[in-house]
């Protein structure tokens, strides 16, 4: 018999469900946890960035965490989306991105880059009583598909 296939197309790549029937595929994805393109498009990510092969030459790891080591121009806001991309769990607080963007030779109000940024979507407070802030998936797709591109058709 032949088999039917869904094609989902997310921010890393396809996930593919396979079936013999479409009530079978249903049936599958009716499965699928909450949250698991997400958690999986996490562990994807989190693998790249360990690897460093999405980051190598435009963000470092230091023992403090993410320093930004390419030189070119980045804005206020470019520059703190990459250092909270780079950081574990993409999340990061105000105080240790303005430290990492010191670290970096950036001089940069972060509080206020993160207020605005709060605004525009691109990131939020997972825990509001924790001083912590995180990308949102829309900030990481802007990191990715902007930002890195710009970067990365610089250097070449």
């Amino acid at each position: 018999m032949k088999r039917i296939q869904a094609k989902i197309k997310t921010s890393f790549g396809e996930v593919v469900i396979e079936g013999e029937t479409p009530q079978e595929i249903l049936d599958i994805l009716q499965s699928v946890p909450d949250k698991f393109v997400e958690n999986l498009s996490d562990f994807v990510s989190n693998r790249l960035v360990q690897s460093g092969a999405q980051l190598k030459g435009i963000v470092e790891p230091t023992t403090e965490g993410p320093v930004i080591v390419t030189r070119e121009n980045l804005t206020h806001y470019e520059a703190v989306g990459l250092v909270l991309y780079a950081s574990t769990e993409r999340k990061n607080t105000a105080s240790q991105v303005q430290k990492l963007l010191e670290n970096s030779g950036i001089k940069s109000m972060v509080p206020a880059r993160l207020n605005e940024m709060t605004k525009r979507g691109q990131v939020f407070k997972p825990d509001p009583s924790k001083p912590e802030f995180k990308l949102t998936i829309q900030g990481e797709k802007w990191v990715e598909d902007e930002v890195l591109t710009k970067i990365r058709g610089k250097m070449s």
